[in-house]
């Protein structure tokens, strides 16, 4: 009689990472070779276009000609726009060895939409930086994440465009995790629309994963609702992250109002109950962010100003900003800095 042999679960993990391993290593070979025999294409269209006196013209039949005779003999992907964008794949990163295998081809198409240099390579750091899908690279073009935190300042200053566009963001401080404004499209709730706070909170974190995504870099959720206690007292601090890259908790307030003193009153009552009796040794001093409809500069120096705990406040909206407004802002500072320069 045959004997039974028995299968543990660890021995089936084990097989299971084997496999998933080489499947990964299968998607991560074509990917490489698909993107050096894009950026190839895109060179031999380039060079061919730059040999013909009417390239212009003759450069856009060409490409309608080639797309009919690849498609027929090598199937989907060679559109007419799919061979713009290797092209301009090529005549973005000249230099092959430049072109970052961790991203797909999906990927660099959304990148090579972006024609504004620093712009583009910002968006770039950042998505292989927190490993964006592509569907989350396009919500952070889409809510122009660059524009804000280059304005979330006021005026954005030299130093901070070269960074960005160098570094991408550069987590280090508390202000570098602030945005303003933040953007809650994905609740999917008009801008108009009256909304109380426990419900604002509620559907934050039913969509704790776009939010984080919102906040950025390194936030972990730990909870809603989290208790303070104080003289036999209980209060409640909306919603608390901890941040991996400043080592910090961060309380984030909700007002569905515009500012108010008080708030911050209270905001820095719990911040420093967080930093007497919740804070680890090697923990930072936690940070504390009012979210609300309407931050005035005014209201917010005074209110802020003076205070031993790092305590910022931002306004939200629930729709994707104006981004041509917020692009020419950023417009008009670069041609001032650019004026100062010379």
């Amino acid at each position: 009689m045959e004997k039974k042999i028995a299968i543990s679960q660890d021995m089936i993990s084990q097989i299971r990472e084997i496999m998933n391993a080489a499947r990964q290593n299968v998607v991560n070979h074509v990917n490489n070779e698909l993107l050096i025999a894009y950026w190839n294409v895109g060179k031999v269209i380039v060079e061919y276009e730059q040999d013909n006196k009417k390239r212009a013209k003759y450069g856009e039949n060409t490409l309608k000609q080639l797309s009919k005779v690849l498609t027929k003999e090598f199937g989907k992907g060679f559109s007419v726009s799919n061979l713009q964008f290797m092209r301009r794949f090529y005549q973005t990163y000249k230099i092959q060895q430049t072109v970052s295998v961790k991203l797909s081809w999906s990927h660099y198409c959304e990148l090579l939409i972006i024609l504004d240099d620093d712009k583009r390579n910002f968006y770039e750091k950042e998505c292989l930086r927190s490993a964006w899908s592509v569907r989350e690279l396009k919500r952070q073009i889409n809510t122009s994440l660059y524009e804000r935190l280059l304005l979330s300042d006021g005026k954005p200053n030299k130093q901070k465009v070269l960074e960005l566009a160098k570094k991408g963001q550069e987590i280090t401080t508390p202000e570098d995790i602030m945005k303003d404004p933040y953007v809650f499209e994905f609740l999917g709730i008009p801008d108009k629309k009256p909304i109380v706070e426990s419900e604002l909170e509620k559907a934050l974190v039913r969509q704790i994963e776009n939010f984080l995504l919102e906040l950025g870099r390194g936030f972990m959720f730990v909870g809603s609702q989290q208790r303070v206690t104080l003289n036999n007292i209980h209060y409640y601090v909306d919603m608390v992250f901890y941040n991996k890259e400043l080592r910090a908790y961060v309380l984030i307030e909700l007002k569905t109002a515009k500012l108010m003193p008080e708030a911050v009153g209270q905001l820095n009552m719990y911040l420093n109950y967080y930093a007497a009796e919740i804070n680890e040794k090697d923990d930072n001093p936690p940070i504390g962010i009012i979210l609300c409809t309407d931050k005035n500069n005014v209201t917010a120096e005074y209110a802020l100003g003076g205070l031993s705990n790092k305590i910022f406040a931002s306004s939200y909206t629930y729709i994707i900003p104006d981004k041509e407004k917020l692009i020419e802002q950023v417009r008009v500072f670069l041609e001032e800095w650019s004026d100062d320069e010379h």
